[in-house]
């Protein structure tokens, strides 16, 4: 893509979720989720390749339901009460918006486009999709918690880890995989979203880290499969040591940074007397765990001692830049020391 048009679709990007992010009309709102739709676009489609250009008009139909959704409760609610406030919204408003937002972030049972639409991208664009774009809507459900209906967002969180969990066990294409991955997170943290909001946006900014940190793996080894994780290890194997961490992390296991919210979840749960909810969020993240496990065996366990008849990944240096990317691993590692400090912000 030429670089102007990139920086364009970028600052697009930017744009769109800030404005969500600062806006309280919902109007404005509403145009800065159209605003990041429309910019990543572009990007998706850049390939110029038949399942690019489907998983492109996927992902644009569903946001283009979710937002013409959004727009309508906000129009009604509008309409009946005679302002524009996001905070404002009567139960029925309340409920549509709930499903469109779900839709936009792709929580079970609204997930069937994550999926398709990540493998269908290149892993730059996945890594977007799976991270930056969930920012907005994200924080629209951080504003209007108050309106929410947990009748209606806790059956569909304990779904959601479910699917997750379940529909990870049997993929063999890493995006995938953290499509299902990133479907039982959003589980997690939407049980929190009307209780406790600020320990979701903690869950949110540690899945923003862990994911970011696993697809950067996945660009800089040029992997977009289990198949192709056994020959890595000859080529980087302290980098497949340390993605094995950050996968363990992602399954949530002590002492890496994964643990902390789950286990701050299944607390806060305990306190409010849902024991029935926390036992089945931490029964479905076993799912979660096997299909983890699974990647981490292929990646440090299949490696053969004998000599091979295979053509051996010659270790070539990379012109990539691993700044970002060891920044991203430490911090999806090593963070769970710090989790009094990040109670107390």
């Amino acid at each position: 893509m030429n670089p102007y048009a990139l920086s364009i679709m970028l600052s697009s990007l930017a744009t769109g979720t800030i404005m969500v992010m600062s806006g309280s009309h919902w109007l404005l709102v509403w145009m800065g989720l159209e605003i990041n739709t429309l910019a990543i676009i572009p990007l998706m489609n850049q390939q110029l390749h038949p399942r690019s250009t489907e998983a492109t008009m996927k992902y644009f139909l569903t946001q283009a339901v979710a937002s013409a959704l959004i727009l309508f409760s906000a129009t009604t609610n509008a309409w009946l009460t005679g302002q524009w406030e996001m905070k404002e919204l009567l139960p029925m408003q309340a409920n549509m918006t709930t499903i469109a937002l779900m839709m936009k972030i792709g929580l079970a049972p609204m997930h069937f486009w994550l999926p398709e639409v990540l493998q269908g991208v290149d892993l730059t664009t996945g890594l977007i999709l799976s991270t930056w774009q969930k920012i907005a809507p994200m924080t629209m459900i951080f504003m209007i918690h108050n309106t929410l209906n947990p009748y209606l967002l806790t059956p569909m969180a304990i779904m959601s880890t479910i699917i997750g969990g379940w529909g990870g066990l049997n993929q063999t294409q890493l995006r995938k995989i953290m499509a299902y991955s990133s479907i039982a997170h959003l589980g997690w943290m939407m049980t929190m979203a009307t209780t406790c909001p600020n320990l979701m946006m903690l869950n949110f900014m540690v899945y923003l880290i862990m994911t970011s940190s696993m697809f950067l793996t996945m660009k800089y080894l040029k992997t977009t499969s289990i198949n192709l994780l056994y020959l890595s290890w000859s080529n980087t194997p302290t980098m497949m040591a340390i993605s094995s961490m950050t996968l363990l992390s992602l399954g949530g296991l002590p002492p890496t940074s994964g643990f902390m919210p789950k286990w701050l979840i299944l607390q806060e749960l305990t306190k409010h007397n849902t024991v029935t909810t926390a036992t089945i969020l931490a029964l479905s993240s076993l799912l979660s765990l096997f299909f983890y496990l699974r990647l981490t065996y292929t990646m440090v366990l299949t490696n053969s001692p004998n000599t091979s008849n295979a053509t051996i990944t010659w270790r070539r240096k990379s012109n990539q830049t691993s700044t970002i990317y060891s920044l991203m691993t430490i911090m999806a590692i090593l963070l769970l020391p710090i989790t009094p400090s990040m109670l107390l912000l």
